[in-house]
């Protein structure tokens, strides 16, 4: 199966991108963007949300496509939380969280806080 870095090539070759562009769009170097396609680097779980808005691309397609099981492409706590809630929940939660603004993502973590730690009280 193909690495997440892998993908990121894939995509961004598919969509005509240069890494310059891709790089542009993240707002990160184009070493960086080098390193993630090349698999010396794995992008974190913001990161990861950046490239599939920029690529165009649901992040369950991007994780989905490469080695769930390899945590030596994927970040070790990101595949132990995909474990834990299952990779169907997995898929809708990111597919949502690739819409939301920071604004939205921001408000969404401070509803679950209030419902998790109001519930407790």
């Amino acid at each position: 199966m193909s690495t997440i870095g892998e993908n990121i090539r894939m995509y961004r070759e598919q969509r005509n991108m240069s890494q310059q562009e891709l790089a542009m769009k993240v707002r990160v170097g184009v070493a960086t963007i080098q390193k993630y396609e090349s698999g010396e680097q794995v992008p974190d779980t913001p990161t990861i949300l950046k490239l599939c808005t920029a690529l165009d691309v649901p992040a369950s397609e991007l994780l989905e496509r490469a080695d769930v099981s390899n945590s030596s492409s994927l970040d070790p706590e990101i595949e132990y939380l995909i474990k834990e809630i299952g990779l169907k929940r997995a898929k809708l939660i990111l597919r949502k969280a690739k819409e939301f603004s920071e604004e939205d993502f921001l408000r969404v973590m401070q509803m679950l806080y209030e419902l998790k730690y109001n519930k407790e009280s």
